[in-house]
């Protein structure tokens, strides 16, 4: 089969070195452009592998442009292999191609449908997760399946972790794709829509720390907002402004004492800072203040003078919000930390 590979993301790269090792041709590759909105980007991982395997490059602004699909179509392709890309393809689009186009997505779909399903699984505690490759309709994420794979998150993985197992276990299901589409054995599997569950793009929010819920679930959403947007929460110092800190690994307890409110620094010392929370504490071992680099608790409380008793939350306290402000406002609150994504779809 001739094939049209569309991907800009390190998601999408055993894939597409795995399209070289079969007996079908790569005639192009779609990536994003070098330049967005003016503005250099870094170079998709993708393109290196084109370039040492001397495969055209197609770099469009919008992939759904006359133009493109223009291109698309004069490469007489027999299907479009879609991974990481950034784009959502519309139906005429996908229609260039004789066959259509798959998708690899990294969830049990219909489960994290959207851009950051690695992130979600890790985030909501969910013990296994895996890869799914799908025949592409117009609705995002929503074809039928035509392959699957499932492996265990394991307890300390990280986002970007579990992302490199995925895309290596993802380039060989996609290959299980062709060999079943080309010798007319392929099945596909409708989803079933009331399972399905939603995987948004990641945003600077999603790192802000509820001390209100399980350790547990904050231990995770710290394995989850990596690389981007981090976990973050603030110190609230006395007399002075609240003070940003991202939270590096961190581990759980439950030694805390039962008054304890959430949020609250239970103890502070080289091992660790201990913070409650909704049930059970967090053990902060690395920590990065505003404007810092990451240390270790030891090097931070040489530093700084954090004692028991001090206060982690959002960057008002509750009691100094004002009734039009509320929770929600404080969820919109942006920090400037590092934009390195981990979004997959």
């Amino acid at each position: 089969m001739r094939l049209i590979m569309i991907g800009t993301g390190p998601f999408g790269v055993p894939t597409f070195e795995e399209l070289y090792r079969t007996h079908h041709s790569v005639v192009c590759l779609v990536t994003a452009p070098l330049v967005r909105r003016g503005k250099p980007v870094p170079p998709s991982p993708l393109r290196e592998i084109a370039l040492a395997h001397g495969t055209p490059i197609f770099d469009p602004e919008d992939i759904n442009a006359p133009s493109s699909r223009e291109f698309l179509a004069s490469q007489d392709a027999d299907l479009l292999v879609v991974c990481d890309y950034g784009q959502i393809l519309a139906p005429e689009t996908l229609a260039t191609a004789r066959l259509g186009g798959i998708n690899l997505h990294a969830s049990l779909l219909p489960k994290y449908r959207g851009a950051a399903p690695i992130n979600w699984a890790i985030y909501h505690g969910e013990k296994t997760t895996g890869v799914s490759v799908i025949h592409m309709t117009p609705q995002v994420d929503a074809g039928p399946i035509i392959a699957q794979g499932e492996i265990e998150i394991l307890p300390d993985e990280t986002a970007p972790q579990l992302e490199q197992r995925l895309a290596k276990l993802g380039a060989w299901f996609v290959r299980r794709a062709l060999d079943n589409l080309e010798a007319g054995l392929l099945e596909a599997l409708p989803q079933d829509p009331r399972q399905a569950s939603r995987a948004p793009r990641l945003k600077k929010s999603d790192g802000l720390v509820d001390w209100t819920r399980p350790a547990d679930a904050i231990r995770n959403q710290v394995r989850a907002m990596e690389p981007w947007p981090k976990t973050f929460t603030y110190w609230h110092r006395p007399d002075k402004p609240p003070l940003q800190i991202i939270l590096g690994p961190v581990s759980t307890t439950s030694e805390i004492p039962a008054e304890a409110q959430p949020g609250t620094v239970v103890r502070a010392d080289k091992s660790g800072i201990v913070v409650a929370a909704g049930q059970g504490g967090v053990v902060i071992t690395q920590l990065q203040p505003a404007g810092k680099r990451m240390m270790s608790a030891d090097e931070f409380l040489r530093g700084y003078r954090l004692q028991p008793g001090d206060r982690f939350g959002p960057p008002e306290e509750p009691s100094k919000l004002t009734p039009s402000a509320g929770s929600e406002n404080t969820a919109q609150h942006t920090v400037e930390v590092d934009e390195g994504r981990s979004e997959v779809t």
